[in-house]
């Protein structure tokens, strides 16, 4: 019988490709952006719950981060015709906070534009940048919002620089 034994440098590259193939598998793991079907869905499961649950009883599970409206970097948060925070799944100290002159780091004015387009849209999408949640950092954004009730129920995607 004989053995073969790999060569110092073809072990070493079989190992690193093994370690690579280990990232990977690692990385594919990890919890990832949402996506914009995702972002639509959880708009729907929302007004859904607005419609079955009621208003009030939704608006509080939304805030208190039912799981249901909050995943990786997905959250809903709901808006009056008026800009005023009903609802936040990421951050219930702005609930009641009047974001009608809200604008981005490039003053870009999206919330105004989103009450606009609220006003003659059913269901739209904006574009703007803010602050994502998970890395901390002000990133491109697009949200996806649906009148329902005079509310604005949205939910935003972070999209790569």
């Amino acid at each position: 019988m004989t053995h073969r034994f790999l060569s110092g440098g073809v072990a070493a590259s079989l190992t690193a490709a093994f370690l690579g193939l280990a990232s990977v598998a690692a990385l594919a793991q990890t919890p990832g952006r949402g996506t914009a079907d995702e972002a639509v869905a959880m708009v729907h499961t929302a007004v859904s719950a607005i419609e079955t649950e009621g208003k009030d009883a939704a608006l509080a599970a939304i805030t208190a981060k039912d799981p249901r409206f909050t995943d990786r970097d997905l959250f809903v948060f709901v808006w009056d015709m008026d800009g005023n925070t009903l609802a936040h799944a990421a951050n219930a100290r702005m609930v009641g906070k009047n974001l009608a002159d809200a604008t981005d780091v490039d003053g870009k004015a999206f919330a105004r534009e989103r009450l606009d387009l609220a006003k003659t849209q059913s269901g739209f999408w904006t574009d703007y940048k803010f602050s994502n949640p998970v890395t901390k950092k002000i990133e491109p954004k697009s949200t996806y919002c649906e009148t329902e009730q005079a509310m604005l129920v949205c939910v935003g995607i972070y999209k790569d620089n």
